[in-house]
């Protein structure tokens, strides 16, 4: 087997990894780069390869930095199919379509303002294009991708509908298997069940994101978070949360749910201004299957996990301007996650330089981005092209974090210590990965390295 990174390799976008076996080319998602526009939309646009020799397509899960260059993949020519679970295919035809319409609306502005214009990426008949190519497999089920060469997904716990690819394959008369992580989720949180833990593997492709740091304890979000509400509630400001819509948004309302039920925080409207969303959190509510125990449990007690009593889901785009004649305190929940694009922008413009409001965080930012620059807190931010003064209270809440831990990814990877396994590290930046491939260095295992963009490795 021949493996090669074509994203997500000393970084955290583009996941792209293609696999030559027995004949077949799979490529492991298909994820779009985000970060500076001009080096991103390069990327975007010239993949790395032939997409019409493209066999197949195994796709994780449906964040867009691993879902969002199919509809490219299938404008320039790739026939094959698209095999992920059921949860995530629903996603996907939200997301995409998402997508293509963010570029357009970019391009008419980026046209009005007399700057490059930059064509977009894709449009919505390239979607549909692509979601034709779909099939959704259930977590378990094994099903031939090649010759010799069989997929089983099993659940990441990462966000709805993630997925581990485990490939079984035989090569020189033996049998072997292949896992790849995908993105790695954490153990005890709610709403999804448990990350699924692999028995033997030969080789794994592992994530690396938090391969340097902890986050805080499930178990202190919710007080944490009460903490906040009270802080801004007291001095009359808003909390503005840059949410990524699918899973983080999810569970920021289930908390409040929580809360609102314990009586922990005062009465205050969430106003959850995105229509994807809106869309996805439809999504969540079809696909319980996906689900755990616990949730099922509280379901049963309290009712929908995503209703509170002064809820707004906005879609329109009039009741989203009206948000910002607001005086009182207010939450407002908004994509995109790392404030890239999106409703959230207009968000942070009108209300980032009041010192009584509060810019909270609750996730993975990438450098280059207007996220990591909040995170940074730099004196000065730049939106829709004008400098404002960043005068509100930034927070960063990372146990909210779909993503293993530093701990967590450790215990994972101790699993493969044998002299024959292999572990090579992807999607973590430098000093992540670095960090990471130390630890299980120290644990024991004896053949890791770091994964390089668009080196070709034998396995």
């Amino acid at each position: 087997m021949k493996i090669t990174a074509f994203g997500a390799a000393e970084g955290v976008t583009g996941t792209k990894h293609l696999l030559e076996v027995n004949g077949s080319r799979i490529l492991l998602d298909c994820g779009m780069f985000q970060g500076l526009r001009k080096e991103s939309d390069l990327k975007n646009r010239r993949l790395p390869f032939d997409a019409k020799t493209i066999d197949s397509v195994v796709l994780s899960h449906a964040h867009i930095d691993h879902s969002g260059i199919l509809p490219v993949l299938a404008k320039d020519g790739f026939r094959g199919r698209v095999y992920t679970t059921c949860a995530t295919r629903d996603l996907c035809s939200i997301m995409l379509l998402d997508s293509a319409n963010i570029q357009e609306r970019d391009a008419e502005w980026l046209s009005k303002k007399n700057r490059d214009f930059i064509q977009p990426l894709y449009d919505e008949d390239d979607v549909h294009t692509i979601m034709r190519q779909f099939v959704c497999m259930p977590y378990g089920q094994k099903f031939e991708v090649g010759d010799g060469v069989s997929v089983t997904l099993q659940d990441a716990g990462h966000v709805l509908g993630s997925a581990m690819i485990c490939i079984d394959y035989r090569e020189n008369g033996a049998q072997k298997r292949f896992i790849f992580t995908g993105d790695l989720g954490r153990k005890n949180m709610p709403i999804l069940e448990d990350p699924w833990e692999p028995d033997d593997a030969d080789t794994i492709i592992m994530e690396s994101t938090y391969g340097d740091r902890d986050h805080e304890p499930i178990a202190a979000m919710e007080d944490k978070l009460a903490q906040i509400v009270h802080r801004a509630v007291q001095r009359g400001g808003k909390i503005i949360i840059p949410s990524f819509a699918l899973e983080r948004a999810q569970e920021i309302i289930f908390a409040l749910k929580n809360l609102e039920i314990r009586n922990a925080i005062p009465s205050i409207p969430v106003y959850v201004d995105s229509p994807m969303t809106v869309n996805i959190t439809e999504v969540f509510r079809m696909h319980g299957e996906c689900f755990d125990a616990s949730i099922r449990r509280f379901m049963q007690k309290a009712g929908d996990p995503f209703h509170l009593r002064q809820i707004h889901y906005i879609t329109k785009v009039e009741d989203s301007m009206r948000i910002n004649t607001i005086k009182q305190p207010a939450i407002i929940i908004s994509a995109a996650g790392m404030c890239e694009h999106g409703r959230i922008l207009h968000h942070l413009k009108n209300n980032c330089e009041d010192p009584r409001n509060i810019i909270l965080i609750v996730g993975f930012q990438a450098r280059n981005t207007l996220g990591r620059r909040i995170v940074e807190r730099q004196p000065r931010i730049k939106i829709f092209g004008v400098e404002h003064p960043l005068n509100a209270e930034v927070r960063i809440m990372n146990g909210f974090s779909a993503h293993a831990g530093r701990s967590e990814l450790i215990a994972f990877g101790k699993r493969f210590r044998k002299p024959n396994q292999k572990i090579r590290l992807v999607h973590g930046e430098q000093t992540a990965l670095e960090a990471l491939r130390d630890a299980l260095t120290a644990e024991g295992v004896q053949d890791i390295a770091i994964l390089h963009e668009a080196k070709t490795i034998e396995v």
